[in-house]
C-alpha cells in the first residue's frame, strides 16, 4: 500500500506500512450536529497479498476507483495478470498440502480467528471508511456491518473447536466404523461489490475453521477491504499462503480463479446469470466443488393484521438498506387487498422522510449507487416499470447534490405479475405492490419466480405467519422483521437463488468433504483359504 499521501499517519504493521487517512485524528467536520468524514487528499494505492507478503503494482495496469458518492477518486488497486494469479493459487496449494494449517488442532485455528476479530475491532473505523468510501453505502450502515464480521470471525472460532465426525459402533463385533470431516483444499472465493467486507467475512472465518486455503477475488471497484483483511489476518498469525487476494476483473482473474485445475471448490456470490457460467466454466475443467449465493426477488408479505407502522418501516428499510443493492432486498411488497391503498400510503411517507445523501454523513440512511453501470440499470427498470403502465407512486427520479450518483426511494403500484418491474432482480431502491386476497393467494404471488433466496411475512398471528414460512420457497425467512441475522443462523438460497450454505456450523461443513473409515477388529477371515 505504497504511495499513500504524506499527510497521513504511518501506523506499525509487520508487512508494510497502513496510513490512517487524516480525517481520523482532525478531518471531521460538523453539519447540523452531524458528523461528516473528510475525503483522502489523494487515491490510497494498495498491492496485492501473495504467500504472506505484499507484492507492489510496479509494472502492471491500475484501476483507480471513484467514490460513487462524491466523484473523486479515493483507491488505486492492480490489475494483476495470469501469472499473479498462478503464484496465489501454488502458494495455497502448497499451504494445504504440507498441512501447515490444517494440520493444526482446532483449539490452534481458533486463536488465530480470535485475534483476527481484535484485529477487526481494532480496526473497524478504518474498515468503514474504506467501504464507504468505495462502496457508497452510508457511514452509519458500514459500521455497523463490521462490528458484525467480529462476531463472525468469534462464532467461527468456536466451530473450529467443535467440527467433528460420527461413530458407528453398530456393524457388529468385527467392525468399527468411523466418519471424519476433512477440509475440501484450496478454496476461491469470489466477492461481489454490494457488500465487499460482510461477504467476505460471512466466508473466510468459516472457510478458515474447516482447515482450507483460500485464493480470494474481490470486485475490482471495492477491493480495499478485502486487502485490509489479508493484513489483518496476516497480523493474527495465519501462515503464509493460506490466504491470498489478488485483484483484477471478473473476466480475466474471476474466471481464472473458477476455472483453474488447482482449485478445489469455488465460492462465487453474485448474479443468477453469471452463476450460470460459473456453473458451466467449473464443468469444463476439474468439476470443482461450488458454492453459489446468487440472485433474489424477495417477496415481502403484509396481513392486514399486522402492525402497519412497524411493517412499513421494515419494508421501507426492507427496499432502502444498501439502496436497495441487496440480494436479500425486500423488493416485492405483496400486501391484502383491504388495506393495500392504506398501506402503500404509509410506505410512501416513509419513503418522503429517508435520508438520501452524502455517505460520509452519519445521519445519511440511503447512500449512493454503486457503479454507472447500475446506475443506468436501476434507472432502465424505472423507465419500463412506467412504459409498461404501472403507477409510480413515489420517487422514480435521480436526485442532483452536484456530486455523485443518487436515485430517490421508488414506489409502483398497479403492478401486475407479468411486468418486468415484477419479475427481474432489479438491484436499486425500487418497490413494486401487488395485492392478495387469501394467504393462499399471497403464497402463491411470492413463488412465483425463478428465485427463491429470502421472504419476510408481517402479521400478529402466529399460525398465518408459520403457514406461510412453510409454504413460501426461500432460503431465510423473517416474521415481523427483515434482514435481521448472525453468525449463528446459515445463509442461502432455493431454486435459482442458489447452492450451498454459509456462516454458522453449515458454513463450516460447506467446505468439508466427508469420509467413511471401515477399522476391521481382530483376525480378518480368510478369503483364500
Amino acid at each position: 500500500m505504497n504511495g499513500v499521501p504524506a499527510s497521513t499517519q504511518p501506523l506499525k504493521s509487520n508487512s508494510l506500512q497502513i496510513r490512517f487517512p487524516k480525517f481520523l485524528r482532525w478531518g471531521m467536520k460538523m453539519s447540523d450536529s452531524s458528523i461528516v468524514l473528510s475525503l483522502p487528499d489523494q487515491p490510497r494505492e494498495f498491492g496485492f497479498f501473495v504467500d504472506g507478503s505484499w507484492s507492489p503494482i510496479e509494472s502492471r495496469e491500475v484501476f483507480e476507483r471513484f467514490s460513487p458518492g462524491h466523484g473523486v477518486p479515493v483507491t488505486r488497486i492492480p490489475k494483476c495478470t495470469d501469472a499473479d494469479l498462478d503464484a496465489a493459487v501454488n502458494a495455497a496449494r502448497k499451504a494445504f498440502d504440507d498441512r501447515r494449517w490444517s494440520g493444526l488442532s482446532g483449539a490452534d485455528r481458533a486463536a488465530v480467528l480470535l485475534k483476527a476479530a481484535e484485529g477487526v475491532r481494532t480496526r473497524a473505523e478504518e474498515i468503514a471508511y474504506w467501504e464507504t468510501l468505495e462502496n457508497g453505502k452510508p457511514i452509519s450502515q458500514a459500521r455497523a456491518e463490521v462490528g458484525g464480521c467480529v462476531g463472525m470471525f468469534e462464532y467461527a472460532s468456536g466451530l473450529a473447536r467443535s467440527l467433528h465426525g460420527d461413530s458407528f459402533n453398530n456393524l457388529g463385533d468385527g467392525m468399527f466404523g468411523v466418519v471424519t470431516r476433512e477440509p475440501v483444499g484450496v478454496v476461491g472465493v469470489i466477492t461481489p461489490w454490494n457488500f465487499p467486507f460482510l461477504i467476505l467475512c460471512e466466508r473466510i472465518p468459516y472457510i478458515l475453521a474447516a482447515g482450507c486455503t483460500i485464493v480470494a477475488k474481490p470486485s475490482e471497484v471495492t477491493s480495499a477491504t478485502t486487502l485490509i483483511l489479508a493484513e489483518i489476518l496476516h497480523d493474527a498469525g495465519l501462515p503464509a499462503g493460506v490466504l491470498n487476494v489478488v485483484t483484477g476483473s471478473g473476466s480475466t482473474i474471476g474466471q481464472g480463479l473458477i476455472e483453474h485445475e488447482q482449485v478445489d471448490m469455488l465460492s462465487f456470490t453474485g448474479s443468477t446469470a453469471v452463476g450460470r457460467r460459473v456453473v458451466e466454466a467449473s464443468g469444463k475443467s476439474n468439476f470443482k466443488k461450488l458454492g453459489l449465493e446468487l440472485g433474489g426477488k424477495n417477496p415481502q408479505i403484509v396481513f392486514a393484521d399486522a402492525d402497519l407502522e412497524d411493517a412499513a418501516d421494515g419494508v421501507a428499510f426492507g427496499i432502502g438498506f444498501n439502496t436497495g443493492q441487496c440480494c436479500v432486498s425486500g423488493s416485492r411488497l405483496i400486501v391484502e387487498r383491504t388495506v393495500a391503498e392504506k398501506f402503500a400510503s404509509m410506505v410512501a411517507e416513509k419513503f418522503r422522510k429517508v435520508r438520501v445523501g452524502d455517505p460520509l454523513d452519519e445521519r445519511t440512511q440511503v447512500g449512493a449507487i454503486t457503479t454507472d453501470a447500475q446506475n443506468t440499470t436501476i434507472m432502465g427498470y424505472i423507465e419500463k416499470g412506467r412504459a409498461e403502465g404501472a403507477t409510480l407512486i413515489h420517487g422514480g427520479e435521480q436526485l442532483d447534490f452536484g456530486h455523485g450518483q443518487y436515485i430517490a426511494p421508488t414506489l409502483f403500484g398497479n403492478v401486475t405479475s407479468e411486468m418486468t418491474i415484477a419479475r427481474e432482480e432489479i438491484f436499486g431502491p425500487v418497490l413494486t405492490v401487488m395485492p392478495f386476497d387469501t394467504l393462499e393467494e399471497a403464497v402463491a404471488i411470492a413463488n412465483d419466480t425463478e428465485y427463491g433466496l429470502a421472504a419476510s411475512v408481517w402479521t400478529k398471528n402466529i399460525d398465518k405467519a408459520l403457514v406461510v414460512t412453510r409454504r413460501v420457497q426461500a432460503g431465510r425467512f423473517w416474521i415481523n422483521t427483515t434482514l435481521s441475522g448472525g453468525p449463528e443462523l446459515p445463509i442461502g438460497g432455493f431454486k435459482q437463488s442458489g447452492w450451498g450454505r454459509e456462516a454458522g456450523i453449515y458454513g463450516v461443513e460447506e467446505y468439508t468433504q466427508v469420509k467413511s473409515v471401515h477399522i476391521e477388529i481382530g483376525k480378518r477371515t480368510p478369503w483364500v483359504a
